[in-house]
C-alpha cells in the first residue's frame, strides 16, 4: 500500500478522533429534561452572540493566516482549525469571508448530519450507553474558513461516514434479524420447556392422584381386610359359642337319656325280678312233695330238693323286699335272682333226672322181662335174617358197591335223630302254650332265635360279630332285646331247648331258602353256625338232626322204601315236599337239596375267627372226606348223585386239596374213571346238566391239578370290615 494513501488514512482517523463527534458526552439526565438524545447533534449552526469580536480580528488580521470562528464556549475542535490552512487573505473582501462562511456552514451541516446518524448507529446499538456527551446542549457552531485540501479531507470523512453509517445500518439490520431468530429460537425453545413443563406436572399430579387413589384402595382394603376379620373372628366367636351350647344341649340330652335309660333299665330289671320271683315260686311248686306223687322217689330226696328250693326262694324274696321302698334293683341284684333262678333250674332238671332216671329204670326192667320173654320166639327170625342180611352184603361187596350207608353211619344218624325227638318232647309244653302269657313268651323266644339268622349277610364282619354276639347271649341265658322288649331263655324251664331246637332249624331253613338261591350267602350263614357249634354243642347236633331229615343225602343215606309205605310218606323220607297240591317238581327238590349241601360243606371247613382256637374243630374236613368216601362206595342215583358230587367239590374241593393232597387227587381220579361211568349209566338223556357239570368240573381240575377256591369266601379283609 503506497505510503501516501496510508498517511491519508491516518490523517482521516485523526480527524475522525478530533472531531466533535468524537468527544460526544452522555448525559444520563436527558430523559428527564425531555429532550431528544440526539438534540445536541442536530441543532442548525449558528453564531454565537460574540461572533462580531471575532469577525473584526479576522477581518484586521492578514488574510493569508488561517482563523476560525468558533463559540465562546470553545466548543469548536482544535485539530480541524489546525488541519484548515489559512486561505483567506488580508486582501479578502467581505463576500468572500460570507461565500466561505456558507461553504463551512454546508461542511458543519454535513459533519452534523454524520454526527446524527453515528449518533443513531450508537443508540440503536446499546440504548444504555452513556450518551452525556451527546445529549448535553452544544455549543453553537463555529464559522471556520477552509482549505480545499480541508474540505476535501471533510468530503472524504462525510464518505467514510456515510459508508460507516450504510455498513452499521446493514450490521443492524443483521443482528437485529439474529436477534429476532434468536429471540424465536428462546421463544420456541421456552413453549416448548413450558409446554414439557406442564407435560411434567400434569404427569407430576397424575401419579400423585394415582398414589393419592392407590393408597385410599389399599386403605379401603385394609379396612374391608380388618373389617372382613373381625367378622371372621365374630363369626368363630360364635361358632365356638354355639359348638359350646350344642355340646351343653348334647350333654343335656345324653344326661336326660343316661337317667331315662337308668329309669328304664330299673324298670326292666323290676320286671324281670318280678318275672323270676314269679317263676321261681311255680319252680318251687314243682318241689313240693304234695305234687310228687308218682316220682317214685325217695322221701328223704324229695324234702332235698323242697329244702334248697325254699332256700332259693328266700333269696329271692330278700332281693324283692329290698325293692319294696320304690328303688330299683341293682345288677348285682338281678345277679343274685338270676343265679337262684339259674339253681332253680338246675334242681328242677336234676330232680327231673332223677325221675326219669327212675322211670326208665322200671321201664328198662319191664322191657328186659318182656325181652326175655320174646327173645326166644325171636332167636330163629333173627337167625334168619342175619343170614338175608350177610347174603345181601356178599352180593353187594361181590358188585363193589352198597346200596345203602353203614350200620356205624345209620347208628350215628339214629342217634341225632332221637336226640332231636326229645329235644323236641322236652319243650312240648312251651311249644303248645295253653295261658297267653306263655304263648307270648313263646313267640318272643322264637323271635330272638330266628330273626338274627335271617339277618346274616356278607356286609361286613362287624355287623357278623354282632348278630353272633347276640345269639350267644341268647343260648347263654342273658337276657336279649327282639322287637323292643327284653327277653331270656332263663324265663322258661324249656326256654333253652325250644331256641336250641328253632335255631338249629332255622339254619338249616337258610340253607334250604337262602343258600338255594344265592351260592356266596353260604359262607357267612355257616361261619356263624360253626361258632354257636363250638360254644354250644347241642346246637351242631340238631343242625345235624334238621339236616339229615331235611337232606339224607348229607348223611349219605339213601332210605330204603319199606314194605306198606306210601309213595308220599316215601317222597317226604327222600326230602321232597308233599303237600296238597302234590310233590314239588325235580328242579326245585334238586335246588334245595344243593342249598342244604352247599351250607354243610362250608361248616366243614369253616371256623369262627374269635373263638379259642385251642380245641378242635367241632365237625371238620375229616367229615367231609368221610361224606365223599361214602357217596363213592354207594351206587349212584340219577341226577341227585352228580349234583350233590359238584356242589360239595365246588365248595369244599380246595379245602380237602390242601389238607390231603395226593389223596385227594387219588381219590378225584378213582370218581372221574371209575365212579363217572357209573352216574352216566344210570342218567338219562333228559337229566345231564348236572351230569356235564360235573364231568367239566373234574377234567379242569385233574388238567390244571389245582381247584379254585369258591366264591363268597370270606377273607382277611372281611372280619376288618
Amino acid at each position: 500500500m503506497p505510503a501516501e494513501t496510508m498517511g491519508k488514512k491516518w490523517d482521516v482517523i485523526e480527524a475522525l478522533k478530533n472531531s466533535p463527534k468524537g468527544k460526544v458526552t452522555f448525559d444520563p439526565h436527558w430523559s428527564d429534561r425531555g429532550e431528544h438524545i440526539m438534540a445536541g447533534c442536530k441543532e442548525a449552526i449558528s453564531l454565537s452572540s460574540r461572533s462580531g469580536i471575532i469577525l473584526e480580528r479576522i477581518g484586521s488580521s492578514p488574510l493569508q493566516k488561517s482563523c476560525f470562528l468558533g463559540s465562546i464556549s470553545g466548543d469548536s475542535s482544535p485539530g480541524l482549525s489546525e488541519e484548515i490552512p489559512a486561505s483567506l487573505s488580508s486582501t479578502g473582501s467581505v463576500l468572500d469571508i460570507n461565500t466561505k462562511h456558507i461553504t463551512l456552514s454546508a461542511a458543519l451541516s454535513l459533519k452534523a448530519e454524520h454526527e446524527q446518524a453515528v449518533s443513531d448507529e450508537v443508540k440503536d446499538e446499546d440504548p444504555e450507553a452513556d450518551v452525556s456527551e451527546v445529549s448535553s446542549p452544544a455549543s453553537p457552531p463555529a464559522i471556520s474558513l477552509l482549505s480545499p485540501k480541508a474540505m476535501e479531507m471533510a468530503g472524504c470523512i462525510l464518505k467514510a461516514e456515510e459508508k460507516c453509517r450504510e455498513k452499521a445500518k446493514v450490521a443492524f439490520r443483521q443482528r437485529q434479524e439474529m436477534q429476532e431468530k434468536q429471540l424465536a429460537a428462546v421463544a420456541s425453545a421456552e413453549s416448548e420447556q413450558l409446554k414439557r413443563f406442564e407435560e411434567l406436572m400434569e404427569l407430576k399430579q397424575r401419579q400423585e392422584c394415582q398414589i393419592i387413589r392407590d393408597m385410599m384402595d389399599r386403605e379401603t382394603k385394609e379396612s374391608i381386610g380388618r373389617q372382613e376379620k373381625l367378622k371372621e373372628e365374630q363369626r368363630h366367636r360364635m361358632k365356638i359359642l354355639n359348638l359350646r351350647l350344642r355340646e351343653a344341649e348334647q350333654q343335656r340330652l345324653r344326661e336326660a337319656e343316661l337317667e331315662r335309660q337308668r329309669q328304664a333299665e330299673g324298670r326292666e330289671r323290676l320286671r324281670n325280678l318280678n318275672t323270676i320271683q314269679e317263676e321261681i315260686l311255680q319252680l318251687n311248686q314243682l318241689l313240693e312233695p304234695s305234687t310228687q306223687t308218682n316220682t317214685h322217689l325217695p322221701p328223704a330226696g324229695l324234702s332235698s330238693f323242697s329244702t334248697r328250693g325254699n332256700q332259693l326262694c328266700s333269696q329271692v324274696s330278700e332281693v324283692v323286699r329290698k325293692t319294696a321302698e320304690g328303688e330299683f334293683p341293682s345288677v348285682e341284684d338281678m345277679t343274685v335272682a338270676e343265679r337262684a333262678l339259674h339253681e332253680m333250674r338246675a334242681l328242677i332238671r336234676l330232680m327231673q333226672e332223677e325221675v326219669a332216671k327212675v322211670q326208665e329204670k322200671k321201664k328198662k326192667d319191664q322191657e328186659e322181662e318182656e325181652v326175655r320173654r320174646k327173645q326166644a320166639e325171636l332167636q330163629v327170625q333173627q337167625e334168619a335174617q342175619k343170614k338175608a342180611a350177610q347174603s345181601a352184603k356178599e352180593k353187594a361187596q361181590r358188585r363193589g358197591l352198597q346200596n345203602s350207608a353203614e350200620d356205624g353211619t345209620l347208628k350215628w344218624l339214629k342217634e341225632l335223630q332221637d336226640s332231636a325227638a326229645q329235644c323236641a318232647q322236652s319243650f312240648e309244653q312251651l311249644n303248645s302254650p295253653k295261658d297267653a302269657q306263655t304263648k307270648k313268651l313263646k313267640l318272643e323266644l322264637q323271635k330272638a332265635a330266628t330273626i338274627p339268622v335271617s339277618q346274616i349277610a356278607s356286609n361286613s364282619g362287624s355287623q357278623l360279630r354282632e348278630i353272633f354276639d347276640k345269639i350267644d347271649k341268647l343260648l347263654s341265658g342273658r337276657p336279649v332285646v327282639s322287637g323292643g322288649k327284653s327277653v331270656s331263655t332263663s324265663q322258661h324251664p324249656q326256654g333253652l331247648d325250644f331256641v336250641c331246637y328253632k335255631l338249629a332249624e332255622k339254619f338249616v331253613k337258610q340253607g334250604e331258602e337262602e343258600v338255594a338261591s344265592h351260592h356266596e350267602a353260604a359262607f357267612p350263614i355257616a361261619v356263624v353256625a360253626s361258632g354257636v357249634w363250638e360254644l354250644h354243642p347241642r346246637v351242631g347236633d340238631l343242625i345235624l338232626a334238621h339236616l339229615h331229615k331235611k337232606c339224607p343225602y348229607a348223611v349219605p343215606h339213601y332210605p330204603p322204601m319199606k314194605d306198606g309205605t306210601p309213595v308220599e310218606e316215601y317222597q317226604r323220607i327222600l326230602g321232597y315236599r308233599v303237600d296238597d297240591s302234590g310233590v314239588e317238581g325235580q328242579d326245585s327238590f334238586l335246588k334245595r337239596m344243593s342249598g342244604m349241601i352247599r351250607l354243610y360243606a362250608a361248616m366243614i371247613q369253616l371256623r369262627w375267627p374269635y373263638g379259642s382256637k385251642q380245641g378242635s374243630v367241632p365237625h371238620g374236613l375229616n367229615h367231609g372226606w368221610r361224606w365223599l368216601a361214602q357217596m363213592l362206595n354207594m351206587e349212584p342215583l340219577a341226577d341227585i348223585t352228580a349234583t350233590l358230587l359238584f356242589d360239595f367239590l365246588e365248595v369244599c374241593g380246595n379245602a380237602l386239596m390242601k389238607q390231603y393232597q395226593g389223596q385227594f387227587w387219588k381219590l378225584i381220579l378213582l370218581l372221574k374213571e371209575e365212579y363217572f361211568p357209573r352216574i352216566e349209566a344210570v342218567t338219562s338223556s333228559g337229566q345231564m346238566g348236572s351230569v356235564i357239570r360235573l364231568k367239566q368240573f373234574l377234567e379242569t381240575s385233574l388238567q390244571s391239578r389245582q381247584i379254585s377256591p369258591p366264591k363268597g369266601q370270606l377273607t382277611s379283609m372281611f372280619w376288618r370290615s
